[in-house]
């Protein structure tokens, strides 16, 4: 693991968890790029062609919020791939998805739970047709969802 001033370069033993942790959890096996990580739980991937010395100097002239896509977040050891994540990665994912319905793709969309058995648990990706719509949480009765307020669709069975 290498710091930069803001965000930190993981190699060897932590690049490797964060590997074999999606690779349990959604069946992948190849992965390219170099994985960074800003705070505790947020992961990112960068393909760029920055270095570790590039961005060193990078840093040294501006502050850097972030490099590479939002892959997701780690939690308790295992991945919750952002919606992105899941859309990088979606030739890759084999296994945990939850196929969804129209109606239940609505209802997903809007940022609610799915009241839906799935005989899975932990987190899952949410695939609809032939697009990955991001990680949901599976338990016994239902999955939480995860999209961001300001991603989800309007909800325009309400009116105001």
């Amino acid at each position: 693991m290498t710091t930069i001033e803001n965000i930190k370069i993981l190699k060897g033993k932590e690049r490797k968890e964060i590997l074999d942790s999606i690779k349990t959890q959604f069946g992948i096996e190849k992965f390219n790029g170099t994985l960074l990580q800003r705070g505790k739980e947020r992961i990112f991937l960068y393909e760029g062609n920055f270095d570790e010395e590039d961005l060193k100097k990078l840093e040294k002239i501006t502050f850097i919020e972030r490099a590479g896509i939002y892959l997701g977040k780690l939690e308790d050891h295992k991945m919750r791939l952002s919606i992105e994540g899941s859309q990088i990665l979606k030739n890759e994912i084999k296994k945990n998805i939850v196929e969804l319905d129209d109606q239940e793709k609505e209802i997903w969309m809007m940022g609610h739970e799915i009241l839906k058995k799935t005989g899975l648990n932990g987190f899952i990706i949410m695939k609809y047709k032939e697009d990955l719509l991001g990680t949901g949480k599976a338990s016994e009765e239902k999955i939480t969802n995860f999209i961001p307020k300001s991603r989800r669709l309007r909800d325009r069975s309400i009116e105001k």
